[in-house]
């Protein structure tokens, strides 16, 4: 189902090229308080959705600080899969991507980003829909990347973006 453009052995010279505004202070200051405080707060959450979907705001910004901080929480705590990313999508302007970006940054369980750039580095030149089969096959197939490669999450993440980011035409 996945199969990746660039050697696995390339991952982290790929993740080392990868550079995008904003990101370094939502991972190392907000997501790590987030994850300890086991729920995102409204602002840390219109902060991540800006960073993956600025054009999504105005729907982000209509949900109020306790239905962020209920979903969120719930979605963080839930053992099941199933239950972490749709309860993370009911909230107003988060898609699967934008869910995965939660996941990805305030999960204790390593999730990655679900997007466009990172399916075309593992051949898939245009997205199909999501469905939750998808999403799940994607996270598995990643964390076993992850693992094989014994490179973070993140790591893997930004070589993904980064490869298509130079290659994808």
């Amino acid at each position: 189902m996945f199969k990746l453009r660039f050697a696995e052995a390339e991952i982290a010279y790929w993740a080392a090229r990868y550079s995008y505004d904003g990101e370094t202070t939502f991972e190392n200051d907000m997501a790590p308080r987030a994850r300890k405080r086991g729920y995102l707060t409204r602002p840390e959450f219109i902060e991540l959705c800006r960073w993956k979907s600025p054009r999504t705001q105005p729907l982000v910004r209509a949900n109020p600080a306790d239905m962020v901080e209920a979903v969120t929480r719930a979605a963080l705590e839930s053992r099941h899969e199933h239950v972490k990313i749709n309860l993370l999508r009911t909230l107003r302007g988060v898609s699967w991507p934008t869910a995965s970006v939660v996941l990805h940054f305030c999960d204790k369980r390593k999730y990655p980003i679900l997007d466009f750039r990172a399916l075309w580095s593992l051949c898939y030149d245009t997205p199909p829909a999501y469905t939750f089969e998808f999403w799940l096959a994607y996270t598995k197939f990643t964390r076993d990347l992850s693992r094989r490669s014994a490179q973070s999450m993140r790591v893997v993440d930004r070589a993904l973006w980064q490869y298509s980011k130079e290659h994808q035409p």
